[in-house]
Parts: C-alpha cells; structure tokens; sequence
C-alpha cells in the first residue's frame, strides 16, 4: 500500500479541521450566561447561587466553616479554617473550566450554565 501525496493532504486538513473544532469549543462551553454558582458538600448538593447577583455563602458543618464569595461574576472561597487554605489560594473562578475543592471539609464549588450545550466532548 502506497501512500500517495492527496493522503497526506486529506489528512492534515482533517487534523486542522480538529483543533479549530476543539479550540472553538473549549472557548466557547465555558460562556457562563445565566450560570450559577453550585456547592457541594460531601458530594451532596448544598445549594445553587447565581453568578451575577453579589452575595456571601457561608457553609457550616460542625466546627468547619467555609465562606465563599460571589462578587462581579467570580466565585472565590475567602475563608475557610482548614489548616492548609488551598481552597483559599485558588484564588477566583469564572468560568465552567475551574472549580474550588476543601478536601478537609470535603466542599466542592463550580460553575454550571444553563445555556451549555453539551456535558462532554470527546474525541
């Protein structure tokens, strides 16, 4: 079997034809219009908050307290009394590509949006 020089061309304009379709994507899933802030705790779902509407969430459970903030379209953990504060040091989330984890206190936080199209894409 020879492989022949329009071979080689359908196969690089197939491979092109990928990437734009995986970058156009991956930049456009994470459109959080009408998106919501989602808690989780202990992998139950603790509450959904919405992104555009400033606010203050603070989860108790027994003597762990976490404190997230909701302010111009970010979500961010501002506080929690775990002993390492890498919830904390995340730093700011806005899109559907990141999320906030305690693992002490087991709380997750991550942003959904109504408006996503698709729960996967694979390849």
């Amino acid at each position: 079997m020879k492989i022949r020089k329009a071979d080689i061309i359908l196969a690089v304009v197939i491979a092109i034809i990928g990437i734009i379709a995986s970058v156009y994507l991956t930049l456009h899933d994470t459109d959080v219009r009408n998106g919501q802030v989602v808690v989780y705790v202990d992998s139950e779902l603790y509450g959904k908050y919405p992104i555009d509407e400033d606010q203050e969430i603070e989860v108790k459970q027994g003597d762990h307290i976490n404190k997230i903030t909701i302010k111009d379209g970010n979500a961010q953990m501002t506080f929690a009394n775990c002993h390492n504060q890498d919830c904390v040091k995340q730093g700011k989330i806005n899109d559907m590509s990141k999320s906030i984890i305690c693992l002490p206190h087991k709380v997750v936080v991550e942003i959904q949006s109504d408006d996503r199209k698709y729960d996967a894409v694979s390849g």
